[in-house]
């Protein structure tokens, strides 16, 4: 995977990735706690047929830190004016988690930017969360962090995982889930982090919706990709989903929990690819002259 770029954008830094090249371009939008890296297995593969551009978002990786606006809407716009930086007029936008619920507000609010809708895991779809995120939605929740997340236990994790990986014992879904929990001993990305979670979650669950504003965008291709053993947002989302958008695609992997694209990254490539391929819009045939 390619190595991380960097660019001030409104006077913060933003970290991205950008590989790849074609008139198809595939803005890929991580979860909460994530970032781009979470791409890993599906970037070197999407990239030989199109052009794949994965920032961090604000708040979140090697992306500035700032005090400020964390809300699906502020990440909408950050994205628009990342996108025009980079000379893109129009990308399909896939989100996973917290990142479906970007690229939702994205696609219904800045329509023309968005060719079509992939979602992952997605957030917004539903009040059902997993309880940790609820719990650390809840007041004081800035006084746990730090003591859940100590940065001697992150190295001493960080060290039984090497030891894992170097003895080839691997577990997609566990190293994903470790790789956010680690990122909270960092004092600002907690902030971040609970700046982002509370704008989206509270102590009953899921408190952002976009089913009230499918309409807006049925038009729109979408293509849904979720785990069945998702622990965190469950697949009964998706299901309803389908129910009040007929016209998207759904994908439900067996056996696979909130991380696809890390858990099964072949499958996860061969249906966005497929997807794209399908909804392509035809080449008009050259017109002739009938007497020539």
């Amino acid at each position: 995977m390619s190595d991380v770029k960097f660019l001030d954008l409104h006077g913060d830094r933003l970290a991205y990735r950008d590989e790849g090249s074609g008139d198809d371009v595939l803005l890929l939008i991580h979860g909460m706690a994530g970032s781009s890296e979470t791409w890993r297995s599906v970037i070197p593969r999407l990239a030989k047929r199109y052009r794949v551009v994965a920032p961090d978002l604000l708040g979140h990786g090697q992306s500035a830190k700032p005090r400020g606006d964390y809300s699906l809407g502020a990440f909408a716009v950050w994205l628009r004016d990342l996108l025009d930086e980079l000379g893109i007029a129009r990308a399909t936008v896939v989100g996973q988690s917290l990142g479906g619920g970007v690229a939702m507000q994205f696609a219904y609010q800045h329509r023309d930017y968005c060719q079509r809708l992939i979602l992952i895991s997605s957030g917004g779809l539903g009040q059902d969360v997993g309880w940790t995120l609820r719990l650390l939605s809840a007041p004081g929740a800035e006084f746990l962090l730090p003591v859940i997340a100590p940065p001697p236990v992150v190295k001493a994790g960080n060290t039984i995982r090497g030891w894992l990986s170097a003895r080839s014992i691997h577990s997609p879904r566990g190293a994903e889930m470790w790789s956010a929990y680690s990122s909270l001993s960092d004092a600002q990305t907690r902030q971040a982090f609970l700046r982002t979670l509370r704008s989206v979650v509270d102590y009953r669950g899921q408190a952002v919706s976009a089913l009230n504003r499918l309409y807006l965008t049925s038009e729109m291709p979408a293509l849904v990709i979720w785990g069945d053993d998702d622990r965190i947002i469950p697949v009964q989302h998706a299901y309803g989903l389908s129910e009040l958008h007929p016209a998207c695609r759904l994908e439900v992997l067996p056996g696979v929990g909130h991380f696809p694209h890390v858990e099964k990254p072949d499958d996860v490539v061969d249906l966005i690819d497929d997807f794209i391929t399908s909804t392509t819009e035809p080449v008009a045939p050259p017109v002739t002259d009938p007497i020539g």
